[in-house]
C-alpha cells in the first residue's frame, strides 16, 4: 500500500492534464530554462510520445525553443529534419523520412505519434528561415556504420579535401563486417587494431573546416556529428565488450555534448528541448545509479548548463499496454503492463486519484525528498518478471523538476511493423 502522506501530498498537489490549456501551465513552470529534458518510462508509449510533442509544441511557439534532439540515431533523424525544413533533398513525405529508421528498435521513431509530430513542425517551419527553424536531430551513439557512410557521402558530394583521410579511417572497420561487438572485442582486447586515432584526427580536421561557418551550412554540421558519432561509438563499443559503467557514461557523455554542439550551432541565446528515457534525463545522482559509477544526461546537463537552465520532467504511468521486444532484436509485441508494484511511486499516483495530470516539485523538495521505486521499461519488456528489475529506487524531487502521469496508457503505433498482441 502506498505511504497515505505521499498520496495526500500528491492529491493536494498533483494538476490536470486533461484539455490542450492544461498544458501551459507547464510551460509557465519550465520558466527560462534553456534546456527542457522530457522523458519517458518506456519506449513504446503513445501517451509519453503525444504529450511531449504537446509540450515542445508550446516550447517553440511561446519560448522560442528551436533544436529538438531525441534518443534517436543521428543519419536517421536527419532525414526529418530534412523533411520539416523542407530541404531540396528530402523524403516526399513524413511516413517517407521515417523509413529511414531500419534498425531495431524502429517503432521508437517510425511511429503513428512521430509522424503526426513531423507534420505539425513542417507546418511550423513554412514561413521561416535559418536560425529559426525547427530542427530535428538523433543524439544517440548507435549508428557506428551508417554516421561513417553519410560522412563518406557528403565529403565526395563536397569535393571535400578530408575525402581520402575520411576512407583510410574509415577502411580500418572493413574487416569487422558491420558487426560492433566484434569490433569492440578486437579493439578492448589487443586482438586488432584500434581505430581510435584516425577517426579522432578526422574529427578535428572537420571541425576545423567548419569553423566560420553558421547553420546555413547544415550539411556540413551533419558531417562533423556524424563523424562525432564514429569516434564516441567506436569508444562505446570497446567500452561495451569490457563491461561495467564506462559504456554507458560515453552514450551519456556523447548526447549531452551533442546537445551543446547544437545550442552552438544555432545562436548564443538557443535553447533546446531532449525527448530520452527518464534514464536518461532524471538526475542519476537521485537513484542508485550513482552507486554504480553511472553518470547521464540529467547530472550532466545541470552540471554544464547550470541546474537554473535545466527543467527535467519525468513521466510514467500505472499500467495499461506498451510495444516492447521480449528479447533484443525479437519481433515487437503489444504487452500488458501490469499494475504497478505495492510501495512504488505509480502506485501513489494512481492512489491519490491522477488519472492524467502532473506536479511540480520545485518548492515541495522536502515533501518528495524519500527514495522511491519507480518503474522503468526498456525496449526489451518482460511483464512476468517486472517487479524484479523495473523499479528504479529515485528521489523524485532531486532527480525530476516536474513529473507527468497518466494512469492509463497504450501502446505506440509503428508505421512500419505490424506487431502482435500477446
Amino acid at each position: 500500500m502506498a505511504d497515505p502522506i505521499l498520496v495526500q501530498s500528491i492529491r493536494r498537489d498533483a494538476k490536470p492534464l486533461t484539455q490542450a490549456g492544461d498544458y501551459d501551465a507547464i510551460v509557465d513552470a519550465i520558466g527560462d530554462a534553456r534546456v527542457v529534458l522530457l522523458g519517458e518510462a518506456s519506449h513504446g508509449t503513445s501517451e509519453f510520445y503525444s504529450m511531449r510533442a504537446e509540450i515542445t509544441k508550446r516550447l517553440l511557439e511561446r519560448k522560442g525553443f528551436r533544436i529538438i534532439a531525441v534518443e534517436g540515431d543521428w543519419p536517421s533523424c536527419y532525414e526529418i529534419n530534412r523533411w520539416i525544413k523542407n530541404y531540396t533533398v528530402a523524403a516526399e513525405s513524413a511516413r517517407g523520412a521515417l523509413a529511414s529508421f531500419g534498425r531495431w528498435p524502429e517503432w521508437m521513431w517510425a511511429n503513428e505519434d512521430i509522424e503526426s509530430f513531423a507534420q505539425w513542425l513542417k507546418s511550423f517551419n513554412r514561413n521561416r528561415q535559418g536560425n529559426d527553424l525547427a530542427g530535428f536531430y538523433g543524439f544517440d551513439v548507435y549508428s557506428l556504420w551508417e554516421s561513417m557512410e553519410e560522412t563518406i557521402r557528403y565529403l565526395r558530394e563536397t569535393k571535400s579535401p578530408e575525402l581520402e583521410h575520411a576512407i583510410r579511417a574509415f577502411e580500418c572497420f572493413e574487416p569487422y563486417g558491420r558487426d560492433e561487438q566484434s569490433y569492440g572485442a578486437a579493439a578492448a582486447y589487443a586482438l586488432g587494431e584500434s581505430c581510435e586515432q584516425e577517426v579522432v584526427t578526422l574529427l578535428r580536421e572537420l571541425r576545423m573546416r567548419r569553423m566560420g561557418t553558421d547553420l546555413r551550412d547544415e550539411e556540413a554540421l551533419s558531417a562533423v556529428m556524424n563523424t562525432l558519432v564514429a569516434a564516441d561509438a567506436e569508444r562505446y563499443y570497446r567500452a561495451m565488450v569490457r563491461g561495467g559503467p564506462d559504456s554507458w557514461n560515453i552514450r551519456d557523455m556523447h548526447m549531452t555534448e551533442v546537445m551543446a554542439q547544437l545550442m552552438d550551432a544555432y545562436a548564443d541565446d538557443s535553447k533546446i528541448i531532449v525527448w530520452a528515457h527518464n534514464t536518461h534525463i532524471g538526475d542519476a545522482r537521485a537513484t542508485d545509479m550513482a552507486d554504480e559509477g553511472m553518470v547521464n544526461v540529467g547530472q550532466l546537463a545541470r552540471e554544464r548548463f547550470g541546474a537554473e537552465n535545466v527543467f527535467a520532467i519525468g513521466f510514467g504511468t500505472y499500467e495499461g499496454t506498451v510495444i516492447a521486444g521480449r528479447s533484443w532484436g525479437a519481433q515487437p509485441a503489444k504487452m500488458r503492463v501490469p499494475k504497478a508494484v505495492e510501495g512504488s511511486w505509480e502506485e501513489a499516483m494512481h492512489e491519490a486519484g491522477v488519472a492524467s495530470g502532473w506536479l511540480s516539485f520545485r518548492g515541495r523538495e522536502s515533501e518528495y525528498g524519500e527514495r522511491i521505486g519507480h518503474r522503468a521499461i526498456g525496449v526489451v519488456y518482460q511483464p512476468q518478471y517486472e517487479r524484479f528489475g523495473n523499479y528504479v529506487p529515485s528521489i523524485m524531487s532531486e532527480r525530476y523538476d516536474a513529473f507527468v502521469f497518466v494512469d492509463q496508457t497504450k501502446a505506440l503505433e509503428p508505421v512500419v511493423l505490424e506487431p502482435v498482441f500477446s
